[in-house]
């Protein structure tokens, strides 16, 4: 096998990989996952909720005083 059928081979897999991946990508069975994940960032998570809430507790209690 020379150099050539090598860099033809190793194209070849390199472009079949990318089908794959479009495939996968685009396929109707991860559209839920990916939403889900796409959206993640616009809610709130338990640590940023107790931040909140600890702020706040703070705020009323220095209002208090």
């Amino acid at each position: 096998m020379d150099y050539g059928t090598l860099r033809g081979l190793v194209a070849l897999l390199i472009l079949a990989l990318f089908v794959i991946i479009v495939v996968w990508s685009y396929s109707k069975k991860r559209k839920a996952s990916f939403d889900e994940v796409a959206n993640s960032i616009f809610e709130e998570d338990d640590l940023t909720k107790q931040n909140k809430q600890s702020h706040l507790d703070k705020d009323s209690k220095q209002e208090r005083k």
